[in-house]
């Protein structure tokens, strides 16, 4: 923080939807002048124009994923989705899931993350394999 602003951070890179996202917010719904740099603000009541509390996002979620019939999500469920859908679309490449999600180290990744994907004929091979079946 400097200043009662977030400081530093990387993107590295952004799908075009969440740019597309990003640009409607910021020139549709976000007020003019804040008086602040946060991103995410509140925009009814009479609170409006002030940025979220951690908690106000998480109940916002919360009531939303319910609506849905999604049960509880939690946001850190963003997180680790994202996490297992660059895992498997890199062919569980943990160099590529780490930069991509910005973590400092694969193990993070290795152990919070990846998982195996137990319909994968190469897993259902391998335990054949290893039960003396033939495959």
């Amino acid at each position: 923080m400097e200043n009662g602003v977030v400081t530093g951070g990387l993107i590295k890179r952004v799908s075009p939807h969440m740019i597309h996202t990003y640009f409607e917010y910021m020139t549709s719904e976000y007020p003019q002048h804040p008086g602040h740099g946060m991103l995410l603000v509140q925009l009814h009541g009479p609170e409006r124009g002030q940025p979220w509390a951690t908690v106000g996002a998480r109940r916002m979620l919360g009531r939303a994923s319910l609506r849905a019939g999604l049960g509880k999500v939690k946001p850190h469920a963003f997180r680790h989705e994202f996490a297992s859908a660059v895992l498997d679309a890199s062919g569980s490449n943990l160099l590529v899931a780490r930069d991509a999600g910005g973590w400092a180290s694969t193990s993070t990744v290795d152990e919070i993350y990846a998982h195996v994907d137990i319909h994968d004929p190469a897993f259902d091979a391998a335990l054949r394999k290893v039960w003396g079946e033939r495959a």
